[in-house]
């Protein structure tokens, strides 16, 4: 499928990028796909999600700059991207939940994800993102209701529910998922 990467190629290329600002001191958390792969998630074969304080996300672009990568200012205002090879790496600073803080790289757990330490985003982190992200111009629930069955036990998904509680398309998403038996009621 289009736009699509192997796992092999994107966990190379989030052992790069993620150990290029490890080194760089750069705080930062895995997020998205393999954040929820790394949690026992299905496959992500889509792209490398890293979240990094809108503070620090220049900085950020240019160490995966320096550590060889190709790197574009795409003119969405809330993430840069870098190429490691042909897979891609998103460096999150704003999504539509606001911007990332201490708090939410915090949240985060040192995990070990393929033999390299890293901090890797809570999986209401991971889902609030998702949900939030889906639109009107976009709206996909199949990468959070695949999610949602995968994860629901290690979710607490009151949390998630009261930090999307004023998005219609994650109210759509609950009435699913409850309708569905992946939720309990909320």
């Amino acid at each position: 499928m289009a736009g699509e990467t192997d796992l092999d190629e994107l966990i190379d290329a989030m052992k790069q990028a993620g150990g290029a600002l490890r080194t760089a001191g750069v705080p930062f958390v895995l997020a998205g796909g393999l954040a929820a792969w790394a949690r026992g998630g299905p496959e992500s074969e889509h792209d490398v999600d890293f979240l990094v304080k809108p503070e620090d996300a220049e900085r950020a672009l240019q160490t995966l700059a320096d550590a060889g990568m190709r790197t574009e200012r795409p003119p969405e205002a809330w993430l840069f991207k870098a190429y490691c090879g042909d897979a891609m790496i998103d460096l999150i600073f704003d999504p539509s939940g606001g911007p990332v803080t201490d708090e939410v790289i915090e949240r985060g757990d040192e995990l070990e994800v393929k033999a390299m330490p890293l901090r890797v985003a809570s999986l209401e982190d991971v889902m609030v993102t998702k949900l939030l992200a889906v639109n009107e111009q976009e709206p996909e629930y199949g990468s959070v209701l695949e999610l949602a069955r995968a994860l629901r036990e290690q979710i607490d998904w009151d949390d998630v529910r009261a930090r999307t509680k004023d998005s219609p398309f994650a109210k759509a998403f609950f009435t699913l998922v409850e309708e569905l038996g992946v939720v309990p009621a909320g």
